[in-house]
């Protein structure tokens, strides 16, 4: 029996690399590992903060999903886990459903990624237009950035509103209580993050604006022989300097500031138990909209991510299919750990690249390098500033976003400006449920409109016994109101007319188009006249064979 569809096969990456692998591989891997793991601990706990869970659901979710994914996936250096993109979403979802909710619109997600990969669908996301994407990645790091303007103000506000206006109104109404203690740590934060990685790098550094005393004196130190130590400093990651430096700081000083500590109490320094949420169909059935909002932003941030990875890795490219059923498994199990969505993550992708990751084994040791550190330093993490956190998010959102879009946006075709700048306003004012919704919608319309300029009829001769046309490109449903000069000219014309198309340069047809052809067939034949087709490609022939169409017509 033939099945419509076929099924990917499950292969996770893992095992083609366990082949031939070597001793020097696996001190890459772990060392690329070792650094991510350190990366990924300050954004774990900064997503699910600004998510509005607790830093073990971040921290949890990154040491679950990143074993699963890098175990079970399709792409040999993707590094898997909570991501900013999500934050707006999360946060959204607990506001309106709660958390149990959340758990379960996770777990739900998770299945429909795998299914998305079982049955082969994981190209489609391809055709998600990049203006979409680029305009819902905008929106959503503008959002993370107010996200974390309370925290990076100090402001006391119990309970903050997920939609955009209602945060900026209750963040004026609170703006008189600003904490400089904390604007300042987070101002220090933001800073750094921005120096940090052109300290090191001399051409990115002189081409930096940096002032020249400061510049004079880091050419200084380098003069002192200092060259090794300077290269060893360049590989600590700035966040993780940014965290211990300014949570020291705080410490030390004894600022009067808000801390993890102050809000949550602190991180448990043991395993998570396996906790089943309440689940119901009827549940299920109110949580469609989040579900699949999860669902594809996870599969497009994921596959993008992965393709970022092939581009700047140079290894072999990834099973988009199998690697959206690692994405599917990985979400489906970190929910009963009290965890949130995960996906693939660019930053600390391209942090495993250039640390010289080879195999998903980079992966499942970053996975394990976040386990030793919270088993070891959780007591530590109640000391940090929630501000150092809010620092370190702005660096990300502003990461996150194409901001040269916008100024190039003079430059792109008005479709492509329409579409970016739509989405990007309906993931800010409203949500990316709505403005992917729309985007897609705009997209299709947009898509079709053109299409439909490009489909042409040109009148080759007339006669008052015959009339001859030639159409080129598609005709399909946005097309085929210029099949209708044709109509009216045949409806005024003496009996008798006959009319040939010359059909060689038509490339498709949908069943719309070839109503309208039926449509004046027999206006044709009604006055006594004959339709003739010419030059007939396969597409359109096959759709005329099926409906019986060819039949009524004559060809040559």
């Amino acid at each position: 029996m033939h099945l419509p569809f076929q099924f990917a096969r499950f292969r996770p990456r893992l095992l083609s690399a366990m082949a031939g692998y070597r001793r020097e591989l696996f001190f890459k891997d772990a060392g690329a590992g070792l650094t991510v793991g350190i990366v990924a601990l300050p954004l774990a706990m900064a997503f699910a903060i600004a998510s509005g869970l607790k830093p073990e659901a971040g921290i949890w979710t990154a040491i679950i999903a990143g074993a699963l994914i890098s175990g079970l996936g399709g792409s040999a250096v993707q590094i898997g886990g909570p991501a900013g993109a999500f934050i707006v979403i999360v946060y959204g979802i607990v506001e309106r459903y709660g958390l149990a909710n959340l758990l379960i619109s996770t777990a739900c997600a998770g299945v429909l990624l795998f299914l998305l990969g079982f049955f082969k669908l994981g190209t489609l996301v391809r055709y998600v237009p990049v203006s979409i994407v680029v305009g819902f990645t905008n929106g959503i790091a503008v959002l993370i950035a107010l996200s974390q303007v309370k925290d990076l103000l100090g402001l006391v506000v119990p309970k903050m509103p997920a939609d955009f206006f209602s945060q900026i109104k209750v963040i004026a109404g609170h703006i008189e209580g600003v904490n400089f203690h904390a604007l300042a740590l987070g101002l220090v934060c933001l800073s750094g993050l921005f120096i940090w990685p052109r300290l090191f790098s001399v051409k990115e550094r002189d081409a930096s604006g940096l002032p020249a005393r400061l510049l004079k004196m880091i050419h200084a130190v380098e003069g002192l022989h200092l060259m090794r130590a300077t290269r060893k400093a360049s590989r600590m990651p700035g966040p993780i300097v940014a965290l211990v430096t300014l949570t020291a700081a705080s410490y030390v000083l004894q600022l009067p500031v808000e801390t993890i500590g102050s809000r949550f109490g602190g991180i448990p320094r043991a395993l998570p138990a396996f906790d089943l949420p309440d689940f119901s169909w009827e549940t299920v059935r109110l949580l469609i909209a989040p579900t699949i909002t999860i669902a594809l932003l996870g599969a497009i941030e994921s596959l993008l991510c992965a393709r970022v990875a092939d581009q700047i890795s140079g290894l072999r490219r990834h099973d988009p299919n199998q690697e959206l059923m690692a994405q599917g498994i990985a979400n489906f199990v970190v929910p009963f750990f009290g965890g949130m969505p995960a996906t693939g993550t660019i930053a600390r992708t391209v942090t495993n690249v250039r640390s010289g990751a080879t195999t998903p084994v980079s992966g499942l040791v970053h996975a394990l390098t976040l386990v030793v550190v919270v088993l070891v330093a959780a007591p530590l993490a109640v000391h940090v500033p929630l501000a150092v956190l809010a620092g370190i998010l702005l660096y990300v959102a502003w990461n996150m976003g194409e901001w040269r879009e916008f100024a190039h946006i003079s430059r792109a075709t008005s479709h492509y400006s329409l579409i970016m700048l739509g989405t990007f306003l309906l993931t800010v004012i409203f949500d990316l449920t709505v403005a992917l919704q729309v985007g897609l919608i705009l997209a299709c319309v947009l898509f079709a409109r053109r299409m439909s300029t490009l489909f042409q009829v040109v009148e080759v001769s007339h006669t008052p016994d015959s009339a001859s046309f030639q159409l080129y490109g598609s005709l399909f449903f946005g097309a085929v109101g210029k099949i209708d000069p044709i109509l009216t000219m045949v409806e005024s014309a003496p009996q008798g007319l006959a009319v040939r198309l010359d059909v060689q340069s038509l490339q498709s047809l949908d069943t719309s188009g070839l109503d309208v052809l039926d449509q004046l067939q027999k206006a044709i034949v009604l006055r006594g006249g004959k339709l003739v087709l010419a030059g007939l490609n396969a597409q359109p022939k096959r759709v005329m064979e099926r409906a019986g169409f060819l039949e009524k017509v004559e060809l040559v």
